[in-house]
């Protein structure tokens, strides 16, 4: 999104600080929440997708969606809304690594066990709550510093 950048304010409440990550239909900003001083996670839809309805409507289930799973091992929902001519979702910021960078640096076998248990306890959550997570991969799994 070109009009999103360092120093952007999201909905007078989000702060933007910087990018750190971006997918297929948004980017994820590590954001103030200038409310409550926390930090946040906040994901905004990408311009070329928010005048297309069918997308607009998958992001907000998304948020929907999320915002109803309450589990130690699902990212919380805080927010979402309007912002400019796009949408954003506010969210639990993890400071921690990826699955993915995690397994590129090498994971012992009982690391595995216990992420994968992790991993399975969360998708078994959501399915019983009847949400299935499409996109599903180690880039998407965030380790915060207790190991969950």
């Amino acid at each position: 999104m070109a009009s999103a950048r360092h120093g952007t304010v999201v909905d007078e409440r989000y702060r933007l600080e910087r990018k750190i990550g971006s997918g297929g239909m948004a980017d994820v900003w590590l954001a103030e929440d200038t409310e409550l001083d926390r930090q946040v996670a906040v994901k905004i839809l990408h311009d070329r997708f928010a005048q297309d309805k069918e997308f607009v409507q998958r992001f907000q289930r998304e948020a929907q969606s999320a915002a109803g799973l309450q589990h130690p091992n699902v990212v919380g929902i805080y927010d979402r809304g309007g912002f400019r001519d796009t949408y954003f979702i506010a969210m639990e910021y993890v400071d921690g690594p990826s699955l993915k960078d995690l397994v590129k640096g090498g994971m012992g076998t009982q690391d595995a066990i216990n992420y994968t248990r992790q991993i399975l306890n969360a998708a078994r959550f959501a399915h019983r709550k009847g949400i299935v997570h499409r996109d599903l991969k180690p880039q998407n799994v965030l380790i915060d510093d207790e190991g969950r």
